[in-house]
């Protein structure tokens, strides 16, 4: 990775783009612009080979064979697990690293086995306004079924937290779930503080870091979450696996998710014993090839340092929210935060009066590639008085030409309209 980054003008963007063959594609006629890295990354050549080398060379089921291929591929599974750990500065990645489809099922998890173990008829969970229906709907179904109350957080005009009266709200409640980083608003949570207070009320903290592992430096232990869910295919990694850390001693004592193959030690007709940390929630064969690609994908964000992707999209989205501001003035409406430095580089807007999906589809026209919708988090669409949003945002690979890009044809879409 080595001349990417410059110390005095950030990552070398251009040279990095080549990474991405996707970057090079066309989209009607034009170069595309891929605005939607929020939903999904883009996958650079390193973790594409790096997958594909595994399944050519060593492809073989983990943790059963004792031949060659089989012991190289068990390696390769638990060091990508190690490597992951080691990202988000987990005391024991070995332990407390746990692989599940996406982030989604990782809160799930969450619900469903600390979840059911510890809450009971009449207790509370805290949640926000700001949470992706992932780390809403799951809390949702288990207070239903266990008679618990749910209390809300709720966000001001700019996007922010409201947290004046954060010691009542958490005072009797059990769990607290929050959203490092807002997929809407783009609104960077204090999660170490709210944490401190959580924990104060003796309440356990579940962090969704779904957009803010991919994009800022992130160590669990400065972070105090006590479990942090994030997915591969947002942090330049493949679909189909994610990623949720848990503290070893709040993970030691759960029942297992799923039941079947990998997750017991032993099985009579009488019962079972399930296996140890992390496989005890690892039913079934692993997504293999995939865990290697996230590996891969690891390494690539550790050679630029998540320090400099930072300053970089912190760089670009000053760069979008004022060229987006001068060239539209009052027909766009940019939700959350003001200051780039309290938020991400996501950017959903309201332009006048053009419905989310029309934008999208115009845009689209000239290769740019934006979001449209509520963004899994109806909650928080209500909250803005909004029915859809669309969304552009952004990662290592977009520069500015990107957003001037966007802003064009933006001004084209509002041509076609009249």
């Amino acid at each position: 990775m080595a001349g990417l980054i410059d110390v005095a003008q950030g990552l070398d963007v251009e040279t990095l783009r080549k990474d991405f063959p996707l970057l090079a594609q066309e989209v009607n006629g034009h170069p595309i612009t891929y605005l939607d890295s929020a939903a999904s990354s883009q996958r650079p050549r390193q973790v594409l080979d790096a997958m594909r080398e595994y399944d050519e060379t060593t492809h073989a089921n983990v943790h059963r064979g004792v031949y060659g291929i089989a012991e190289e591929a068990t390696h390769r599974f638990e060091a990508a697990r190690v490597a992951v750990g080691r990202f988000i500065g987990a005391p024991n990645p070995s332990r407390e690293i746990l692989f599940s489809k996406n982030a989604t099922e990782g809160l799930n998890l969450v619900a469903n086995t600390w979840g059911r173990t510890h809450l009971h008829p009449g207790d509370s969970i805290l949640l926000t306004e700001m949470e992706h229906h992932a780390n809403i709907v799951p809390w949702q179904m288990l207070a239903e079924e266990r008679e618990l109350s749910i209390r809300w957080i709720p966000i001001d005009d700019d996007g922010a937290l409201i947290l004046d009266d954060l010691e009542r709200l958490v005072d009797g409640v059990k769990l607290v779930g929050i959203t490092c980083m807002s997929n809407v608003l783009g609104t960077l949570n204090p999660i170490g503080d709210i944490a401190r207070v959580a924990h104060a009320a003796g309440a356990v903290v579940v962090a969704d870091g779904a957009q803010s592992v991919p994009h800022l430096p992130t160590d669990v232990s400065t972070l105090g979450c006590d479990f942090l869910a994030f997915s591969a295919h947002k942090m330049l990694g493949p679909t189909g696996i994610g990623v949720l850390w848990g503290r070893d001693e709040l993970l030691t004592p759960l029942p297992p998710f799923l039941g079947g193959g990998e997750m017991i030690l032993d099985v009579r007709k009488e019962g079972f014993t399930p296996n140890d940390l992390p496989w005890r929630f690892e039913a079934g064969t692993p997504p293999i090839t995939e865990a290697i690609g996230l590996g891969a994908a690891v390494e690539y964000l550790q050679a630029i340092g998540m320090e400099s992707i930072r300053a970089h999209e912190i760089a670009l989205t000053t760069y979008a929210m004022n060229t987006l501001a001068e060239r539209f003035g009052d027909d766009i409406r940019i939700f959350g935060p003001k200051d780039p430095i309290q938020r991400g580089g996501v950017l959903s807007f309201a332009y006048r009066d053009i419905h989310p999906h029309d934008v999208s589809q115009i845009l689209d026209q000239y290769g740019v590639c934006v979001r449209a919708g509520h963004h899994c988090a109806k909650p928080l669409m209500r909250r803005l008085g909004v029915n859809a949003t669309a969304r552009a945002s952004f990662a290592l690979y977009n520069n500015e030409s990107d957003v001037d890009t966007l802003a064009n044809a933006l001004a084209e879409t509002g041509a076609f309209f009249g």
